[in-house]
């Protein structure tokens, strides 16, 4: 008997059973245009140096900020550590990367993202407002994957920082990834 041929009784009638489609959000949200990705160029923390990279949402994007997922490559022999923060006051020395791009890149015209990738590559600063809220370790020569899902949504001038840190006298290279969601504000 194929499948299209089976039948169930509900309430004294037959039906069939319907097709359910379940969609994870990212991939629903890159079908719409608003899953963005990016990195940061490289960073460098040692010798009392720290790095910041964050998703920072802007004042004026008229969007909320979804952060979904974060990666930190460690490219050294050391152990970093990688603290996650909720709207720091990201300073204004730090840049903006070029390096962002739609996850649909099928769409056309591609559409363009209102939260920024900021970083810091090398400072002494570390945050004076906002929240850690957890702290990971991040071993040598691996990449640490943190997937958040969406679940830490951060409105108009809010961002999702991370500063990554190191015990070694030695600088050693990171890159910061991020991947998110944006949803217009109503």
């Amino acid at each position: 008997m194929s499948y299209e041929n089976i039948k169930y009784v509900s309430n004294g009638k037959s039906v069939r059973p319907k097709e359910v489609i379940s969609i994870p959000v990212p991939l629903f949200k890159s079908m719409q245009g608003r899953y963005f990705v990016g990195q940061t160029e490289d960073l460098k923390v040692g010798n009392g140096m720290n790095a910041w990279a964050g998703l920072v949402n802007s004042c004026d994007s008229g969007v909320n900020l979804y952060a979904n997922v974060f990666t930190i490559s460690n490219f050294s022999d050391e152990y970093l550590t990688a603290e996650v923060w909720l709207n720091v006051d990201f300073s204004e020395r730090g840049k903006v990367s070029d390096k962002v791009s739609p996850s649909n890149t099928a769409l056309r015209p591609l559409p363009e993202n209102r939260v920024d990738i900021r970083f810091i590559e090398s400072t002494t600063e570390v945050p004076q407002k906002g929240i850690n809220v957890y702290e990971r370790i991040v071993p040598p020569k691996t990449t640490l994957v943190g997937e958040e899902d969406g679940k830490f949504i951060e409105g108009q001038n809010g961002n999702y920082t991370l500063v990554i840190k190191s015990l070694s006298s030695d600088f050693n290279k990171v890159v910061v990834a991020f991947g998110w969601y944006e949803k217009l504000k109503h």
